[in-house]
Protein backbone atom coordinates (compact mmCIF):
# COMPACT_ATOMS: atom_id res chain seq x y z
CA UNK A 1 0.00 0.00 0.00
CA UNK A 2 2.86 2.32 0.89
CA UNK A 3 4.55 1.74 -2.48
CA UNK A 4 1.29 2.24 -4.33
CA UNK A 5 0.85 5.59 -2.56
CA UNK A 6 4.39 6.64 -3.44
CA UNK A 7 3.85 5.63 -7.05
CA UNK A 8 0.67 7.70 -7.27
CA UNK A 9 2.46 10.65 -5.64
CA UNK A 10 5.35 10.31 -8.09
CA UNK A 11 2.97 10.29 -11.05
CA UNK A 12 1.15 13.39 -9.78
CA UNK A 13 4.41 15.25 -9.23
CA UNK A 14 5.65 14.22 -12.68
CA UNK A 15 2.42 15.41 -14.25
CA UNK A 16 2.74 18.75 -12.46
CA UNK A 17 6.34 19.19 -13.60
CA UNK A 18 5.46 18.30 -17.18
CA UNK A 19 2.48 20.65 -17.11
CA UNK A 20 4.68 23.49 -15.94
CA UNK A 21 7.09 22.81 -18.79
CA UNK A 22 4.38 23.44 -21.33
CA UNK A 23 4.67 27.01 -22.55
CA UNK A 24 1.90 29.44 -21.85
CA UNK A 25 0.51 30.96 -25.03
CA UNK A 26 -0.87 34.46 -25.55
CA UNK A 27 -2.24 35.80 -28.82
CA UNK A 28 -2.44 39.60 -28.81
CA UNK A 29 -4.81 40.25 -31.69
CA UNK A 30 -5.57 43.76 -32.93
CA UNK A 31 -8.47 44.78 -35.17
CA UNK A 32 -8.21 46.87 -38.36
CA UNK A 33 -4.72 48.20 -37.61
CA UNK A 34 -2.60 49.63 -40.41
CA UNK A 35 0.45 47.73 -41.58
CA UNK A 36 2.76 50.66 -40.81
CA UNK A 37 1.07 51.96 -37.66
CA UNK A 38 3.53 50.56 -35.12
CA UNK A 39 7.03 51.63 -34.22
CA UNK A 40 8.50 48.24 -35.08
CA UNK A 41 6.85 48.57 -38.50
CA UNK A 42 8.49 51.92 -39.11
CA UNK A 43 5.97 54.44 -37.80
CA UNK A 44 7.38 57.75 -36.56
CA UNK A 45 3.95 58.92 -35.41
CA UNK A 46 2.49 56.08 -33.34
CA UNK A 47 3.79 55.46 -29.82
CA UNK A 48 4.05 51.70 -29.29
CA UNK A 49 6.97 51.14 -26.87
CA UNK A 50 5.67 47.85 -25.44
CA UNK A 51 5.03 46.19 -28.78
CA UNK A 52 8.33 47.53 -30.08
CA UNK A 53 10.04 45.87 -27.12
CA UNK A 54 8.19 42.62 -27.82
CA UNK A 55 9.34 42.75 -31.45
CA UNK A 56 12.97 43.11 -30.32
CA UNK A 57 12.57 40.06 -28.10
CA UNK A 58 11.37 37.87 -30.92
CA UNK A 59 11.08 37.54 -34.66
CA UNK A 60 9.20 39.95 -36.93
CA UNK A 61 7.67 38.13 -39.88
CA UNK A 62 7.82 40.67 -42.66
CA UNK A 63 5.35 38.75 -44.81
CA UNK A 64 2.66 37.84 -42.31
CA UNK A 65 -0.69 37.12 -43.95
CA UNK A 66 -4.27 36.66 -42.84
CA UNK A 67 -6.69 34.29 -44.58
CA UNK A 68 -9.11 37.04 -45.55
CA UNK A 69 -9.21 40.82 -45.78
CA UNK A 70 -12.22 41.08 -43.45
CA UNK A 71 -12.79 40.27 -39.79
CA UNK A 72 -15.03 37.21 -39.51
CA UNK A 73 -13.55 34.98 -42.24
CA UNK A 74 -10.02 35.90 -41.13
CA UNK A 75 -10.81 34.75 -37.59
CA UNK A 76 -12.46 31.57 -38.89
CA UNK A 77 -9.27 30.64 -40.75
CA UNK A 78 -7.08 31.41 -37.77
CA UNK A 79 -9.09 29.47 -35.22
CA UNK A 80 -9.44 26.34 -37.39
CA UNK A 81 -6.03 26.35 -39.09
CA UNK A 82 -7.70 25.82 -42.46
CA UNK A 83 -8.97 27.91 -45.34
CA UNK A 84 -12.39 29.04 -44.15
CA UNK A 85 -13.81 28.76 -47.68
CA UNK A 86 -13.46 25.01 -47.32
CA UNK A 87 -16.37 25.03 -44.86
CA UNK A 88 -18.38 27.84 -46.42
CA UNK A 89 -17.27 30.76 -44.23
CA UNK A 90 -16.35 32.98 -47.18
CA UNK A 91 -18.13 36.19 -46.21
CA UNK A 92 -18.37 38.28 -43.05
CA UNK A 93 -21.38 37.52 -40.87
CA UNK A 94 -23.01 40.88 -40.25
CA UNK A 95 -26.83 40.85 -39.98
CA UNK A 96 -28.44 43.29 -42.39
CA UNK A 97 -25.65 43.07 -44.96
CA UNK A 98 -26.71 39.73 -46.39
CA UNK A 99 -28.38 38.75 -49.61
CA UNK A 100 -31.75 37.21 -48.83
CA UNK A 101 -30.87 34.34 -51.15
CA UNK A 102 -28.16 33.10 -48.81
CA UNK A 103 -28.37 29.55 -47.53
CA UNK A 104 -28.07 30.81 -43.94
CA UNK A 105 -29.13 34.11 -42.42
CA UNK A 106 -29.29 35.82 -39.03
CA UNK A 107 -28.33 33.68 -36.06
CA UNK A 108 -27.47 30.77 -38.36
CA UNK A 109 -24.35 32.58 -39.52
CA UNK A 110 -21.43 31.29 -37.49
CA UNK A 111 -18.47 28.93 -37.33
CA UNK A 112 -19.91 25.50 -38.25
CA UNK A 113 -20.15 23.24 -35.24
CA UNK A 114 -18.24 20.41 -36.91
CA UNK A 115 -15.08 22.55 -37.07
CA UNK A 116 -12.47 21.89 -34.38
CA UNK A 117 -10.99 25.09 -32.95
CA UNK A 118 -7.56 26.04 -31.70
CA UNK A 119 -8.98 26.12 -28.18
CA UNK A 120 -10.47 22.64 -28.61
CA UNK A 121 -7.08 21.25 -29.55
CA UNK A 122 -5.21 22.98 -26.73
CA UNK A 123 -7.75 21.82 -24.16
CA UNK A 124 -7.04 18.23 -25.16
CA UNK A 125 -3.40 18.64 -24.14
CA UNK A 126 -4.07 20.26 -20.78
CA UNK A 127 -4.50 23.97 -21.43
CA UNK A 128 -6.92 26.36 -19.76
CA UNK A 129 -8.24 28.72 -22.40
CA UNK A 130 -9.65 32.23 -22.25
CA UNK A 131 -11.00 34.65 -24.84
CA UNK A 132 -11.30 38.33 -24.03
CA UNK A 133 -12.80 40.81 -26.45
CA UNK A 134 -14.20 40.36 -29.94
CA UNK A 135 -15.59 36.99 -31.04
CA UNK A 136 -17.38 37.59 -34.38
CA UNK A 137 -17.74 33.90 -35.18
CA UNK A 138 -21.46 33.65 -34.59
CA UNK A 139 -24.01 35.42 -32.39
CA UNK A 140 -26.20 32.42 -31.60
CA UNK A 141 -25.71 30.56 -28.32
CA UNK A 142 -24.54 27.40 -30.05
CA UNK A 143 -21.53 29.29 -31.45
CA UNK A 144 -20.55 30.80 -28.10
CA UNK A 145 -16.82 30.77 -27.19
CA UNK A 146 -17.51 28.66 -24.10
CA UNK A 147 -18.87 25.99 -26.44
CA UNK A 148 -15.86 26.19 -28.76
CA UNK A 149 -13.09 25.21 -26.37
CA UNK A 150 -12.70 28.31 -24.21
CA UNK A 151 -13.05 28.09 -20.43
CA UNK A 152 -13.50 31.82 -19.77
CA UNK A 153 -14.97 34.65 -21.82
CA UNK A 154 -15.49 38.34 -21.30
CA UNK A 155 -16.23 40.21 -24.47
CA UNK A 156 -18.86 40.67 -27.14
CA UNK A 157 -20.16 38.28 -29.76
CA UNK A 158 -20.40 40.69 -32.71
CA UNK A 159 -18.01 42.70 -34.84
CA UNK A 160 -17.79 46.04 -33.07
CA UNK A 161 -19.02 48.10 -30.12
CA UNK A 162 -18.32 51.27 -28.15
CA UNK A 163 -15.11 51.55 -26.13
CA UNK A 164 -17.14 52.92 -23.24
CA UNK A 165 -20.04 51.68 -21.15
CA UNK A 166 -23.40 51.97 -22.88
CA UNK A 167 -25.77 54.32 -21.03
CA UNK A 168 -28.97 52.83 -22.42
CA UNK A 169 -28.24 49.13 -22.58
CA UNK A 170 -31.87 48.32 -23.40
CA UNK A 171 -31.43 49.84 -26.85
CA UNK A 172 -28.24 47.96 -27.67
CA UNK A 173 -28.29 44.65 -29.54
CA UNK A 174 -26.93 41.76 -27.50
CA UNK A 175 -24.08 41.12 -29.95
CA UNK A 176 -22.59 44.51 -28.96
CA UNK A 177 -23.01 44.07 -25.21
CA UNK A 178 -20.13 42.91 -23.06
CA UNK A 179 -20.81 39.44 -21.72
CA UNK A 180 -19.14 37.58 -18.87
CA UNK A 181 -19.29 33.85 -19.29
CA UNK A 182 -22.52 32.75 -20.93
CA UNK A 183 -25.49 35.14 -20.98
CA UNK A 184 -24.31 37.38 -18.14
CA UNK A 185 -24.22 40.85 -19.67
CA UNK A 186 -21.92 43.16 -17.80
CA UNK A 187 -20.85 46.53 -19.20
CA UNK A 188 -17.21 47.58 -18.68
CA UNK A 189 -16.23 50.00 -15.92
CA UNK A 190 -13.56 51.77 -17.91
CA UNK A 191 -12.08 52.00 -21.40
CA UNK A 192 -12.65 48.63 -23.07
CA UNK A 193 -9.06 48.20 -24.29
CA UNK A 194 -7.76 48.54 -20.73
CA UNK A 195 -10.56 46.43 -19.30
CA UNK A 196 -9.72 43.51 -21.58
CA UNK A 197 -6.09 43.63 -20.49
CA UNK A 198 -7.16 43.57 -16.85
CA UNK A 199 -9.27 40.49 -17.53
CA UNK A 200 -6.28 38.73 -19.09
CA UNK A 201 -4.14 39.68 -16.07
CA UNK A 202 -6.73 38.22 -13.71
CA UNK A 203 -6.71 34.97 -15.70
CA UNK A 204 -2.91 34.82 -15.52
CA UNK A 205 -3.02 35.29 -11.75
CA UNK A 206 -5.49 32.43 -11.36
CA UNK A 207 -3.65 30.07 -13.69
CA UNK A 208 0.00 30.89 -13.11
CA UNK A 209 0.71 27.30 -12.08
CA UNK A 210 -1.05 25.74 -15.07
CA UNK A 211 -0.43 26.04 -18.80
CA UNK A 212 -2.85 28.53 -20.30
CA UNK A 213 -3.85 30.04 -23.63
CA UNK A 214 -5.24 33.55 -23.86
CA UNK A 215 -6.69 35.04 -27.02
CA UNK A 216 -6.74 38.74 -26.22
CA UNK A 217 -8.94 39.80 -29.10
CA UNK A 218 -8.99 43.60 -28.95
CA UNK A 219 -11.57 45.61 -30.85
CA UNK A 220 -8.90 48.32 -31.07
CA UNK A 221 -8.48 50.03 -33.48
CA UNK A 222 -11.77 49.23 -35.22
CA UNK A 223 -14.41 51.95 -35.46
CA UNK A 224 -16.07 53.68 -33.69
CA UNK A 225 -13.19 56.10 -33.29
CA UNK A 226 -13.22 56.61 -29.52
CA UNK A 227 -10.31 57.45 -27.25
CA UNK A 228 -9.86 58.89 -23.77
CA UNK A 229 -9.00 62.56 -23.36
CA UNK A 230 -5.76 61.59 -21.63
CA UNK A 231 -4.62 59.51 -24.59
CA UNK A 232 -5.68 62.15 -27.14
CA UNK A 233 -3.60 64.73 -25.29
CA UNK A 234 -0.44 62.73 -26.04
CA UNK A 235 -0.70 63.65 -29.74
CA UNK A 236 -1.08 67.46 -29.84
CA UNK A 237 0.30 67.77 -33.37
CA UNK A 238 -2.25 65.41 -34.93
CA UNK A 239 -5.84 66.15 -35.90
CA UNK A 240 -9.01 64.33 -36.90
CA UNK A 241 -9.15 60.57 -37.29
CA UNK A 242 -5.38 60.28 -37.33
CA UNK A 243 -5.22 61.77 -33.84
CA UNK A 244 -7.95 59.42 -32.62
CA UNK A 245 -6.20 56.45 -34.18
CA UNK A 246 -2.89 57.37 -32.54
CA UNK A 247 -4.59 57.61 -29.14
CA UNK A 248 -6.39 54.28 -29.62
CA UNK A 249 -3.15 52.62 -30.74
CA UNK A 250 -1.36 54.01 -27.71
CA UNK A 251 -4.04 52.46 -25.48
CA UNK A 252 -3.68 49.15 -27.34
CA UNK A 253 0.06 49.20 -26.72
CA UNK A 254 -0.44 50.10 -23.05
CA UNK A 255 -2.85 47.18 -22.61
CA UNK A 256 -0.37 44.76 -24.19
CA UNK A 257 2.35 46.14 -21.93
CA UNK A 258 0.27 45.46 -18.82
CA UNK A 259 -0.06 41.81 -19.79
CA UNK A 260 3.65 41.50 -20.57
CA UNK A 261 4.54 43.09 -17.23
CA UNK A 262 2.33 40.64 -15.35
CA UNK A 263 4.04 37.69 -17.01
CA UNK A 264 7.40 39.05 -15.91
CA UNK A 265 6.16 39.67 -12.37
CA UNK A 266 5.27 35.98 -12.00
CA UNK A 267 8.37 34.76 -13.80
CA UNK A 268 6.29 33.39 -16.65
CA UNK A 269 7.79 35.51 -19.39
CA UNK A 270 10.60 33.05 -20.10
CA UNK A 271 8.18 30.25 -20.93
CA UNK A 272 5.39 32.04 -22.73
CA UNK A 273 4.87 32.16 -26.48
CA UNK A 274 3.50 35.55 -27.46
CA UNK A 275 2.20 36.40 -30.89
CA UNK A 276 1.06 39.86 -31.90
CA UNK A 277 -0.87 40.27 -35.13
CA UNK A 278 -3.98 41.80 -36.69
CA UNK A 279 -7.10 40.45 -38.38
CA UNK A 280 -6.80 42.28 -41.73
CA UNK A 281 -5.34 45.37 -43.31
CA UNK A 282 -6.34 48.79 -42.08
CA UNK A 283 -9.47 50.46 -43.56
CA UNK A 284 -7.76 53.77 -44.27
CA UNK A 285 -10.99 55.51 -45.27
CA UNK A 286 -12.66 54.56 -41.98
CA UNK A 287 -9.96 54.95 -39.32
CA UNK A 288 -7.10 56.78 -41.10
CA UNK A 289 -4.84 53.72 -40.77
CA UNK A 290 -1.66 53.64 -42.83
CA UNK A 291 -0.79 50.50 -44.81
CA UNK A 292 2.08 52.02 -46.79
CA UNK A 293 4.21 50.97 -48.60
CA UNK A 294 1.48 48.47 -49.41
CA UNK A 295 -1.35 49.33 -51.78
CA UNK A 296 -4.92 48.60 -50.80
CA UNK A 297 -6.90 48.37 -47.58
CA UNK A 298 -9.19 46.12 -45.60
CA UNK A 299 -11.70 44.18 -47.74
CA UNK A 300 -9.59 43.92 -50.92
CA UNK A 301 -6.87 41.61 -52.15
CA UNK A 302 -3.97 43.97 -52.63
CA UNK A 303 -1.20 43.51 -50.07
CA UNK A 304 -2.67 46.27 -47.89
CA UNK A 305 -5.72 44.11 -47.26
CA UNK A 306 -3.94 40.84 -46.59
CA UNK A 307 -0.49 41.54 -45.13
CA UNK A 308 -0.36 42.41 -41.42
CA UNK A 309 2.13 42.99 -38.60
CA UNK A 310 3.23 39.60 -37.27
CA UNK A 311 5.54 39.07 -34.27
CA UNK A 312 6.44 35.82 -32.52
CA UNK A 313 8.33 35.77 -29.23
CA UNK A 314 9.48 32.78 -27.15
CA UNK A 315 12.60 33.53 -25.05
CA UNK A 316 15.46 31.06 -25.41
CA UNK A 317 13.57 29.23 -28.13
CA UNK A 318 13.40 31.88 -30.85
CA UNK A 319 16.35 34.15 -31.51
CA UNK A 320 15.76 37.74 -30.42
CA UNK A 321 15.67 40.81 -32.65
CA UNK A 322 15.42 38.90 -35.92
CA UNK A 323 13.28 38.99 -39.03
CA UNK A 324 11.77 36.19 -41.08
CA UNK A 325 11.14 37.01 -44.71
CA UNK A 326 9.21 34.09 -46.19
CA UNK A 327 5.39 34.29 -46.18
CA UNK A 328 3.64 32.97 -43.08
CA UNK A 329 -0.06 32.87 -42.31
CA UNK A 330 -2.44 33.01 -39.38
CA UNK A 331 -3.36 29.50 -40.58
CA UNK A 332 -0.09 28.49 -38.95
CA UNK A 333 -0.93 29.58 -35.41
CA UNK A 334 -3.00 26.50 -34.55
CA UNK A 335 -0.34 23.91 -35.46
CA UNK A 336 2.47 26.09 -34.06
CA UNK A 337 0.78 26.44 -30.68
CA UNK A 338 -0.38 22.83 -30.55
CA UNK A 339 3.03 21.33 -31.27
CA UNK A 340 4.79 23.77 -28.90
CA UNK A 341 2.35 22.64 -26.20
CA UNK A 342 3.35 19.01 -26.62
CA UNK A 343 0.81 17.88 -29.18
CA UNK A 344 1.70 15.71 -32.15
CA UNK A 345 1.39 17.28 -35.58
CA UNK A 346 -0.16 14.07 -36.93
CA UNK A 347 -3.11 14.59 -34.56
CA UNK A 348 -4.14 17.65 -36.57
CA UNK A 349 -6.34 16.36 -39.32
CA UNK A 350 -7.27 18.26 -42.44
CA UNK A 351 -5.56 21.59 -41.73
CA UNK A 352 -3.72 23.97 -44.07
CA UNK A 353 -1.35 25.62 -41.59
CA UNK A 354 2.14 24.44 -40.63
CA UNK A 355 4.21 24.50 -37.45
CA UNK A 356 6.26 27.68 -37.90
CA UNK A 357 8.91 27.03 -35.26
CA UNK A 358 11.28 24.93 -37.41
CA UNK A 359 11.11 27.67 -40.04
CA UNK A 360 11.62 30.78 -37.91
CA UNK A 361 14.40 28.95 -36.05
CA UNK A 362 15.88 28.18 -39.51
CA UNK A 363 16.02 24.45 -38.85
CA UNK A 364 13.93 24.09 -41.99
CA UNK A 365 15.26 26.36 -44.74
CA UNK A 366 12.30 25.83 -47.07
CA UNK A 367 9.32 28.12 -47.39
CA UNK A 368 6.48 27.34 -44.98
CA UNK A 369 4.11 27.80 -47.93
CA UNK A 370 4.94 27.44 -51.59
CA UNK A 371 1.37 28.46 -52.37
CA UNK A 372 -1.24 30.60 -50.68
CA UNK A 373 -4.83 31.31 -51.74
CA UNK A 374 -7.53 33.87 -51.01
CA UNK A 375 -11.09 34.07 -52.33
CA UNK A 376 -14.17 36.26 -52.01
CA UNK A 377 -16.90 35.40 -54.52
CA UNK A 378 -15.45 36.03 -58.02
CA UNK A 379 -12.39 37.81 -56.63
CA UNK A 380 -9.46 35.56 -55.83
CA UNK A 381 -5.70 35.48 -55.33
CA UNK A 382 -3.13 32.78 -55.91
CA UNK A 383 0.41 33.37 -54.68
CA UNK A 384 2.92 30.91 -56.11
CA UNK A 385 6.21 31.56 -54.32
CA UNK A 386 6.67 35.29 -55.06
CA UNK A 387 4.32 35.57 -58.04
CA UNK A 388 0.87 36.85 -57.10
CA UNK A 389 -2.09 36.53 -59.46
CA UNK A 390 -5.18 38.61 -58.68
CA UNK A 391 -8.51 37.82 -60.35
CA UNK A 392 -11.13 40.60 -60.45
CA UNK A 393 -14.82 40.70 -61.41
CA UNK A 394 -14.59 43.97 -63.38
CA UNK A 395 -11.20 43.94 -65.16
CA UNK A 396 -8.47 41.64 -66.47
CA UNK A 397 -6.31 39.74 -64.03
CA UNK A 398 -3.06 41.19 -62.73
CA UNK A 399 0.27 39.56 -61.88
CA UNK A 400 2.95 40.91 -59.57
CA UNK A 401 6.36 39.78 -58.37
CA UNK A 402 5.98 40.59 -54.68
CA UNK A 403 9.69 40.10 -54.00
CA UNK A 404 10.47 43.09 -56.23
CA UNK A 405 7.22 45.04 -56.17
CA UNK A 406 5.73 45.20 -52.69
CA UNK A 407 3.44 48.09 -53.71
CA UNK A 408 2.01 46.17 -56.69
CA UNK A 409 2.68 48.84 -59.30
CA UNK A 410 4.21 46.78 -62.13
CA UNK A 411 1.64 44.45 -63.68
CA UNK A 412 3.44 41.53 -65.37
CA UNK A 413 0.48 39.83 -67.07
CA UNK A 414 1.71 40.70 -70.57
CA UNK A 415 5.26 39.63 -69.69
CA UNK A 416 4.36 36.12 -68.51
CA UNK A 417 1.17 35.03 -70.36
CA UNK A 418 1.94 31.32 -70.02
CA UNK A 419 2.54 31.74 -66.29
CA UNK A 420 -0.81 33.50 -65.95
CA UNK A 421 -2.63 30.72 -67.78
CA UNK A 422 -1.04 28.05 -65.59
CA UNK A 423 -1.82 29.96 -62.38
CA UNK A 424 -5.44 30.42 -63.44
CA UNK A 425 -5.78 26.65 -63.81
CA UNK A 426 -4.22 26.00 -60.40
CA UNK A 427 -6.47 28.57 -58.77
CA UNK A 428 -9.53 26.92 -60.32
CA UNK A 429 -8.40 23.49 -59.16
CA UNK A 430 -8.18 24.84 -55.61
CA UNK A 431 -11.63 26.39 -55.88
CA UNK A 432 -13.08 23.02 -56.82
CA UNK A 433 -12.15 21.77 -53.34
CA UNK A 434 -14.22 24.46 -51.59
CA UNK A 435 -17.76 24.49 -50.26
CA UNK A 436 -20.31 26.95 -51.59
CA UNK A 437 -20.57 30.04 -49.34
CA UNK A 438 -23.12 29.55 -46.57
CA UNK A 439 -24.16 33.21 -46.81
CA UNK A 440 -23.44 36.08 -49.21
CA UNK A 441 -23.21 39.83 -48.97
CA UNK A 442 -25.50 42.05 -50.99
CA UNK A 443 -23.91 42.77 -54.36
CA UNK A 444 -23.50 46.50 -53.64
CA UNK A 445 -20.81 45.73 -51.08
CA UNK A 446 -18.70 44.01 -53.72
CA UNK A 447 -18.62 47.30 -55.63
CA UNK A 448 -17.71 49.14 -52.43
CA UNK A 449 -14.71 46.86 -51.93
CA UNK A 450 -13.53 47.42 -55.50
CA UNK A 451 -13.96 51.20 -55.20
CA UNK A 452 -12.01 51.23 -51.95
CA UNK A 453 -9.21 49.28 -53.62
CA UNK A 454 -8.97 51.78 -56.46
CA UNK A 455 -8.98 54.72 -54.06
CA UNK A 456 -5.97 53.34 -52.20
CA UNK A 457 -4.24 51.73 -55.17
CA UNK A 458 -0.98 53.52 -54.44
CA UNK A 459 -1.16 53.26 -50.68
CA UNK A 460 -2.31 56.87 -50.29
CA UNK A 461 -3.42 58.00 -46.87
CA UNK A 462 -6.41 60.28 -46.40
CA UNK A 463 -7.56 61.65 -43.04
Amino acid sequence: MKYAYLLILFCLVSQAINAQKKPNIILLFADDAGYSDFGFQGSKVMKTPNLDKLAKKGVVCTQGYVTDATCGPSRAGLITGKYQQRFGYEEINVPGYMSQNSALLGDDMGLPLDQITLADYLKKIGYKNALYGKWHLGDADRYHPLKRGFDEFYGFRGGDRSYFEYDNIAGIHTDKRMERGFGNYEEPKGYVTDVLANEAISFIEKNKNNPFFIMLSFNAVHTPMEATEEDLAKFPKLTGKRKELAAMTYALDRACGKVLDKLKEYGLDENTIIVFSNDNGGPSDKNASDNRPLSGTKSNHLEGGLRVPFVISWPNKIEENTTYNYPVSTLDLLPTFYVAGGGKIEDLKDIDGVDLLPYVKEINKDRPHQRLFWKKETRAVFRDEDMKLIRFPDRPAELYDISKDISEQNNLVSVYPDKVKKMFKTLFEWELTLERPLWLLKRKFEKYDIDRMDQYRNGTLKN
